[in-house]
């Protein structure tokens, strides 16, 4: 009886184990599928006449696009059926933001240490 427990304890020990290790199996698999797939449309993207530089949402289904084509820059209204050439903008009025993508990204260690030196101090989150 005692050892029928303990190797039913033991099975079900074993299907959480398995269950554990084929989530974070699928779960790997599935970083690297998006990392391959975001990388490929990164590259099939480059050098392309097309850019779509900002979009402004007017309400469902409607927005308004500056896009670059070749070397001008136009705005084209996007509604549910349609797309219309609303106007051509001169390149010297677009303000263009900065890439977020190109600013150099903190890494998770040196916010953490932060934060501990934080903690250590007695200090609140709004001291910098």
């Amino acid at each position: 009886m005692v050892l029928a427990q303990l190797g039913d304890r033991a099975e079900s020990f074993t299907q959480l184990l398995t269950v554990i290790l084929v989530f974070v199996l699928v779960l790997g698999l599935t970083y690297l599928t998006t990392l391959f797939v975001g990388n490929y449309q990164k590259k099939r993207d480059q050098n392309r006449n097309f850019e779509v530089i900002e979009t402004y949402k007017i309400t469902n289904g409607k927005y308004l696009q500056l896009i670059k084509v070749g070397g001008k820059y136009m705005v084209i209204g996007i509604g549910k059926d349609s797309i219309t050439g609303i106007c051509e903008v001169p390149e010297e009025e677009i303000k263009v933001a900065p890439d977020p993508s190109a600013q150099p990204v903190e890494s998770f260690r040196s916010m953490l240490d932060k934060a501990k030196q934080r903690i250590a101090k007695g200090g609140s989150n709004n001291d910098k």
